[in-house]
């Protein structure tokens, strides 16, 4: 089971994060930018630093050098500053979570989070434990690059066989879109940005307005 996390597993989770990456742009580059504008839902975070960048007038080049440095400062500002999310979980998530692991699924997260953003949102939501592992934005150019390492990895650790059934749970069109390109099972949620008519347009597999209404028989 693999699982986005913004809108998916929490919501209005305050502006740290986007903070983080202005935060980042400025004390690396030395640019002001902002993230208004930029269609950050569904995006990795290296994009949308890209895009912040590029507006703010850099060149192509200046962002290639720039942005190993500017990814490992937005990741230490954001842990520094991260809020308590325990409040700002979905509805239906730790339940959810709860009867996966219960029934031994190998439970991960794909999302356009950097690494150390993702895995401290789950810390302060109180959902860290239920994560054996994640594919998070520094490790492939798109979001379906993001389920592909994530399938090949659990395979690689044998946690789950070729003939596993996968799922990927998410509330952006992208990751229906990612979860067709591999093959995989989708479940779009409708707790993020996007409306129930966005994602049918997609043709997830599955579609609910929250996980209180996911059955487990809907993913395996």
């Amino acid at each position: 089971m693999l699982f986005d996390i913004d809108g998916t597993l929490i919501r209005r989770a305050g502006p740290h994060h986007r903070e983080a990456l202005v935060k980042a742009i400025r004390r690396t580059a030395g640019v002001e930018t902002t993230t208004e504008g930029v269609p950050v839902a569904g995006m990795l975070d290296r994009d949308i630093l890209a895009t912040m960048m590029a507006r703010a007038g850099m060149s192509a080049g200046a962002i290639r050098k720039a942005m190993p440095a500017v990814v490992q400062r937005a990741q230490s500002i954001y842990v520094r500053s991260a809020p308590d999310l325990a409040r700002k979980v979905c509805p239906g998530v730790r339940r959810t979570l709860l009867r996966l692991e219960r029934r031994g699924a190998v439970i991960g997260l794909v999302t356009g989070n950097l690494s150390r953003i993702g895995w401290k949102k789950m810390e302060r939501a109180g959902l860290r434990p239920y994560f054996r592992f994640g594919a998070f934005a520094e490790l492939a150019k798109d979001r379906a690059g993001l389920v592909r390492f994530a399938i090949r990895h659990a395979r690689r650790q044998r946690w789950i066989g070729r003939d596993a059934r996968i799922s990927l749970i998410g509330d952006h069109p992208n990751d229906v879109r990612a979860a067709r390109a591999n093959g995989i099972r989708s479940i779009a949620v409708a707790t993020g940005l996007a409306g129930i008519d966005e994602l049918q347009a997609q043709a997830p597999d599955v579609i609910l307005p929250d996980l209180r209404s996911l059955a487990l028989e809907m993913l395996f």
